[in-house]
C-alpha cells in the first residue's frame, strides 16, 4: 500500500467511525424519546376542585356529569383529608405531596408555612417542589394554568411555573356567576394546556352560611357540576379530549357549618378520575391520601418525583 491509498484508507475508516457513532446516538435519541412517550399517560390533564365538597354528599347530589365521569373512570370516596381539615393547609398537600408536618400550612388561610420546612427541600421558587413545578423543570415546554375563586390558592401553586394563573371576580355577586368556567373553557380552547388546575370555592361557601348538609348545599353541588359539564364539552371543543385526564375532587367536607376536625363528614372527600389510559374500574378499595395526589399527576405525565414527597401514585387506576 503507498502513502496515498494508506492515507485514504485511514480517512475513509475514521468517516465510517464517525457515521457509526452519529447513528448510535440517533438511535439512543429514538429509543429514549419512545420510553419517554411510553410512560406519559396523557398528555392533557385537568383537576378540578370543590372545596368544601364531602364524600357524604355525593349519593344524594344531583351531579350528572361527575357521576359519569365515576361510571367511565375510578373513584373512590374515602380519600382522607390532612389535619386541620382546612382549605390551604389540604391544597398545598395536594399540590405538594407532603402532610401538614412537613409542608407547614396550618391554617386555612396560610400564605407562608407556619412551621419551618426542611431549607434542604425548598424548591428554587421559594417554596416546597410542586407538582406545578416539577412538571415544569422536567417538560418545560408545557403549558400550565391554574384559575381559582379564592386568593389563597395562589400562595400554594408555585406561580414563577406556571404560564397563566388568574382569580376570578366575585363570584358570589350574580352577574359573577358561572365566571370561573367561563375563563377556564377560554383558556382550555385557546391554549390547549397539558396541566391545569381549575379550583372552585364551592360548596363550601353554603356550607358555612346556611350548612354542610342543607338544600342550599346541593342546589350548589348542582349548579357546579353544570360547570364541570361546561369544561368537559370545551376540552372536547378544543379537540384533546381523547388525550386527556379529568380528575375532580376536594380538600375537606364539613359538618354543621364548619370544619376542620377529625369527624368523617370533615375528612373524607371524592377522588374520581376518568379518561385518556384510565381503567373503567368504577370505585377502588385502596386507600388514598390527599398527598397522594400529587404522585399520581406525576405518573400521568411519567415525572420523577422529589425526595421529600410522601404521596404514593394511585397506579392501580391506569391500564398497563
Amino acid at each position: 500500500m503507498n502513502m496515498t491509498n494508506e492515507i485514504n484508507f485511514y480517512m475513509m475508516k475514521k468517516i465510517f467511525s464517525i457515521i457509526a457513532v452519529a447513528v448510535a446516538f440517533c438511535s439512543a435519541m429514538v429509543s429514549c424519546t419512545c420510553s419517554s412517550d411510553k410512560d406519559v399517560k396523557a398528555e392533557h390533564v385537568f383537576l378540578i376542585g370543590l372545596d368544601g365538597w364531602g364524600s357524604y354528599s355525593v349519593e344524594d347530589a344531583d351531579m350528572p356529569n361527575v357521576k359519569a365521569l365515576m361510571s367511565e373512570g375510578c373513584y373512590t370516596l374515602q380519600k382522607r383529608a390532612v389535619l386541620p381539615s382546612k382549605s390551604a393547609v389540604n391544597w398545598a398537600s395536594m399540590f405538594m405531596g407532603v402532610p401538614t408536618e412537613v409542608h407547614g400550612y396550618i391554617r386555612w388561610d396560610s400564605m407562608d408555612p407556619d412551621i419551618p420546612v426542611y431549607q434542604q427541600h425548598i424548591a428554587k421558587n421559594g417554596i416546597l417542589p410542586t407538582i406545578f413545578q416539577i412538571l415544569r423543570d422536567q417538560r418545560p415546554e408545557s403549558e400550565i394554568g391554574c384559575i381559582y375563586e379564592w386568593d389563597g390558592i395562589k400562595y400554594l401553586i408555585d406561580t414563577v411555573s406556571v404560564n397563566y394563573h388568574a382569580m376570578t371576580p366575585d363570584y358570589t355577586i350574580e352577574e359573577n356567576y358561572g365566571a370561573m368556567s367561563k375563563m377556564a373553557c377560554e383558556y382550555i380552547k385557546e391554549k390547549k394546556p397539558n396541566l391545569a388546575a381549575f379550583i372552585y370555592d364551592n360548596p363550601d361557601y353554603p356550607g358555612h352560611m346556611v350548612g354542610f348538609h342543607t338544600p342550599e348545599y346541593y342546589e350548589n353541588l348542582k349548579q357546579h357540576d353544570a360547570y364541570i359539564g361546561e369544561i368537559i364539552a370545551a376540552i372536547k371543543e378544543a379537540g384533546i379530549y381523547d388525550d386527556s385526564i379529568i380528575i375532580v375532587t376536594s380538600d375537606h367536607g364539613g359538618i354543621e357549618k364548619d370544619h376542620g376536625g377529625f369527624d368523617l363528614n370533615e375528612m373524607e372527600t371524592p377522588f374520581i378520575i376518568a379518561g385518556k389510559n384510565v381503567k373503567k374500574g368504577g370505585e377502588f378499595s385502596e386507600s388514598m391520601m390527599q398527598y397522594d395526589t400529587a404522585a399520581t399527576l406525576a405518573e400521568i405525565f411519567g415525572l420523577e418525583i422529589p425526595q421529600v414527597w410522601v404521596g404514593k401514585s394511585m397506579s392501580h387506576v391506569f391500564k398497563k
